[in-house]
């Protein structure tokens, strides 16, 4: 893409078919995305490469959203994370006083074309986004 860096995003989802909504909205701004299933799923990806953010269902089954968040801050401590959920668990902002690499906490009902335009701006490529 013309006058854009491409970043590379790992979405972290077990609904697949959103997931690949998300994916499409942020392949269209030039990212290079993976999605990851599952948790174990997730760090195997963290191990191989270096993503400048992680968009992390904070429902992930068993509560594991918390624990990748904290893997990724372990091995790559410049990954900022989005965190995405249904719930309000977290709604009073504590989940920025529980995972240091937080950027952001949206309700998963937002648009794909909202989810990556904040992936984007808060992957540090802010400045340089190419709408279509």
């Amino acid at each position: 893409m013309r006058g854009s860096i491409m970043i590379n995003v790992l979405i972290i989802k077990e609904e697949f078919e959103l997931a690949r909504l998300w994916e499409r909205a942020l392949v269209r701004l030039g990212a290079k995305v993976q999605i990851a299933r599952s948790a174990q799923m997730a760090i195997d990806h963290m191990r191989q490469q270096f993503f400048e953010i992680i968009v992390l269902d904070l429902d992930l089954s068993q509560g594991a959203a918390v624990g990748v968040a904290d893997f990724a801050s372990y091995r790559w401590p410049d990954t900022r994370v989005l965190f995405v959920t249904n719930g309000t668990f977290f709604s009073d902002g504590s989940i920025f006083q529980i995972c240091a690499n937080a950027c952001g906490y949206v309700h998963g009902a937002i648009a794909p074309d909202d989810l990556a335009a904040m992936a984007h701006h808060y992957a540090g490529q802010g400045n340089t986004l190419s709408l279509p």
